[in-house]
């Protein structure tokens, strides 16, 4: 089976055609309890214009923005069908929004109606939404709060009658705007055009950047991301449509191994943190020491590596995308030596995700990859920050032109990114310009290629370099489940060689003067961490820093407090 060819194609091009040529092929798996219901191609085609004529019959027509805020489901990519046929504007939000975030975005998206779905934020959030704008509730989802406003789901997919529609998009209208999570500053509405996500599948169908051609007929996916994640988006959705796929989903975050495991998906896209937390799951019931040993056995080496991807759900994996944020060299060789070979993405909502790829059998170690076709790069010469051009990048920040010039200059993409560009067009990432920190020396520090230093120890979950206005860098550390086992002992016993190994390698003012073990959550919840699983560096740096003076004059290495 190969992909279908189109002129300048976008999203529906390919539903439609699959919808016609395997309409009963299941396209959206949606766990409960032990169950999974499915829904084919027929259906999800039947149900979305249902909803698309209910719109229409509402006021909803071209370019009428539309929210949607929901953890991942099948009524989110239903919903999206809908306002692709109707030519509206989706305006996605992230699911775990507080109230005084949630109305901020929703005013500054201009909605005027909303789908409510997958939540257990709708109690606080209901409360900031304007009279004015019209509800629309998912199916209810278990564990999840019952949505109660607004018009329910079943009532339109029982009443509304089914009318076709044929949309036509310029490649100029805007498709989606999508606000930022940011680990700073308020978000911003990144404007997408229809020309922009064409451009990726272009790319894609053309040059086979990412390779899905490798599993057309065998392309399940697991849509681990929020959906309104450009990454998610293109990587799950957009594939899944070139592809005619089937995109599982998950449950809750207690469901989640299950409900992997029993995809066994060919194609998944997630951040270094997600796979490290696989790797360490893995370590936990197997040391590396006894990896190490059986992985040197012949025939054992085989069984043991198949049932690993088993349990990790990767036995069919063929492409494991790894973005959002470098990945350690040393977590990706342990997966290469499971045999599956991490290519890492290099991508923003500003470029409709997929920007730099590494290529198939890249040897080179901590490179992002090359530009995809189409993409010019070019380094700053005084900042080193990355500077992109090409017709993927946004139009604008919807409702802010002052900020959209500041990000565009001269028609270049500015970043955020330190990085270098090598003789052979492979880009570094050196980490983001606005994390440099000066400290009372008055000497700027990068944190993240040092923190990028302790790779894979199995102890340590998540490492942050924090240090301004002291003489210093600190080490801040997140333990993992198996550090969390160990003693004390273990672990000082552990971490101060990795301390002298990583100093020895850094000139003197960014040599970390200890390493201090946290034992407070960093979550999504609790705003430490950005819903891809980023720290928000500033509000460590606010939550710690009047404790900074006192644990760089502790006489011990290694601070518990």
């Amino acid at each position: 089976m190969s992909l279908p060819k189109f002129e300048n194609a976008d999203f529906m091009d390919f539903f439609f055609y699959w919808e016609k040529e395997k309409p009963d092929a299941i396209f959206l798996r949606q766990p409960k309890g032990n169950q999974w219901i499915t829904y084919t191609y027929s259906e999800v085609g039947q149900q979305a214009r249902k909803l698309a004529t209910y719109l229409e019959s509402k006021g909803v027509t071209k370019n009428t923005h539309v929210g949607i805020v929901s953890k991942n489901c099948a009524e989110w990519i239903i919903t999206d069908i809908a306002l692709l046929l109707l030519e509206a504007i989706s305006t996605p939000f992230y699911p775990n929004l507080n109230a005084a975030e949630f109305e901020v975005v929703l005013k500054e998206s201009d909605s005027k109606f909303l789908f409510a779905g997958k939540l257990e934020t709708w109690d606080q959030i209901k409360t900031v939404i304007p009279n004015d704008v019209e509800i629309i509730t998912f199916r209810e989802h278990p564990d999840h709060v019952k949505i109660d406003r607004g018009t329910r789901w079943e009532e339109i997919q029982n009443l509304t009658e089914v009318k076709d529609f044929t949309p036509k998009y310029a490649d100029d209208d805007i498709w989606t705007i999508l606000f930022t999570s940011g680990t700073t500053g308020t978000p911003k509405g990144v404007m997408l055009t229809y020309g922009n996500m064409r451009h990726v599948i272009k790319v894609e169908t053309t040059n086979h950047e990412i390779g899905l051609t490798e599993i057309v007929g065998n392309a399940h996916f697991i849509s681990v991301l929020p959906l309104n994640h450009i990454g998610e988006r293109m990587a799950v959705e957009m594939a899944a449509f070139i592809t005619g796929g089937t995109i599982s989903f998950v449950e809750n975050i207690n469901t989640f191994v299950k409900n992997i495991q029993d995809t066994q998906p060919t194609l998944m896209f997630t951040v270094p943190h997600l796979w490290s937390k696989f790797q360490l799951g893995v370590l936990e019931k197997m040391p590396q020491k006894r990896l190490d040993l059986l992985f040197k056995i012949p025939i054992i080496n085989n069984i043991v590596k198949k049932k690993i991807k088993q349990k990790l759900g990767l036995s069919r994996m063929i492409h494991p995308i790894t973005a959002a944020a470098p990945i350690p060299p040393e977590l990706k060789k342990w997966y290469a030596d499971l045999g599956l070979h991490l290519r890492e993405v290099y991508g923003m909502t500003e470029t409709t995700g997929l920007t730099l790829i590494t290529p198939k059998g890249n040897k080179k170690i901590g490179t992002v990859g090359k530009p995809i076709s189409g993409i010019e790069a070019k380094i700053n010469e005084e900042t080193q920050e990355i500077l992109l051009k090409g017709p993927s990048i946004l139009t604008g920040y919807y409702k802010q032109p002052e900020k959209s010039s500041e990000v565009i200059q001269d028609g270049w993409l500015h970043t955020g990114d330190r990085g270098r560009i090598d003789e052979d067009g492979f880009i570094y990432i050196e980490g983001r310009i606005q994390d440099a920190f000066k400290t009372s020396k008055g000497k700027y520090v990068v944190p993240s290629p040092i923190e990028w230093k302790f790779g894979t120890n199995e102890n340590i979950e998540q490492i942050v370099v924090v240090g301004i206005g002291i003489a210093q860098p600190l080490g801040l550390i997140k333990l993992s489940e198996i550090g969390k086992a160990k003693s004390k002992q273990e672990i000082e016993d552990n971490l101060l060689p990795e301390l002298k190994r990583v100093n020895d390698e850094l000139i003197n003012f960014q040599k970390l003067s200890h390493l201090v073990i946290l034992d407070d959550e960093w979550s999504i919840e609790n705003k430490i961490l950005t819903p891809t699983l980023k720290v928000k560096r500033n509000l460590v740096h606010e939550r710690y820093k009047d404790q900074y003076s006192k644990w760089i004059t502790n006489s011990s290495k290694i601070v518990w407090p």
